[in-house]
């Protein structure tokens, strides 16, 4: 009768034990969040992401370079990469679009100055055909100015490769959510702008 009433006790102990570590672990087990409706809550915002559900902004500003491996008439390449930049987002925000027209040093100053202008019209012209709002549009011709790429080789002889990098128009689109915000020519963009109207009216050279 003793080892039964002892057996008995043991048991009882046991069960209480199990019992006040099952609590114990209930109570270190943080409740569910909760929003100001007191309504639980999921640490996911909508569309799956982790925090507060904030909306996404315009998309980043667009900058691509098309290239004129001969004179200033647009290439196949150069159409397909316009036909890119008429899909991307950016183009659809409807701000400002500028083309910076560059040349190599293979001709006069004013050739050059007016080639590198010409370019920037091809492009302008494939946009405006395309449906875009010509007054959305900004030229400015920079001539030999801005190389990318050095024009002659270390012997004096011209490089070609060098000089077909540097004839191209340089596209920034522009994706600012307000008209005062959208990004300006600079001043020294401003006078070469001027400058490439002027050249434009100048006598016929080789262009480069």
């Amino acid at each position: 009768m003793i080892r039964t009433r002892a057996t008995l006790t043991g048991v009882a102990l046991l069960a209480g034990a199990l019992t006040l570590s099952a609590c114990g672990e209930r109570e270190q087990t943080p409740p569910p969040a909760q929003d100001a409706s007191g309504e639980p809550r999921s640490i996911f915002a909508e569309g799956g992401e982790e925090g507060g559900g904030e909306t996404l902004g315009p998309p980043a500003p667009l900058d691509v370079q098309v290239y004129f491996p001969e004179g200033v008439e647009l290439s196949e390449g150069a159409r397909a990469e316009l036909a890119t930049v008429l899909e991307s987002p950016q183009m659809a925000q409807g701000q400002r679009i500028i083309l910076r027209g560059h040349s190599d040093s293979g001709g006069s100053d004013e050739a050059n100055l007016r080639s590198s202008r010409e370019r920037a019209e091809a492009v302008r012209d494939f946009l405006v055909d395309a449906g875009v709002a010509e007054e959305r549009i900004t030229i400015i011709a920079f001539g030999e100015q801005n190389p990318i790429e050095p024009n002659a080789l270390p012997d004096g002889k011209p490089n070609g490769e060098g000089r077909a990098a540097n004839r191209r128009v340089e596209i920034h689109v522009a994706t600012s959510p307000t008209p005062e915000a959208v990004d300006k020519p600079t001043l020294a963009e401003t006078l070469a702008s001027e400058l490439g109207d002027e050249g434009a009216n100048g006598t016929d050279e080789p262009e480069s």
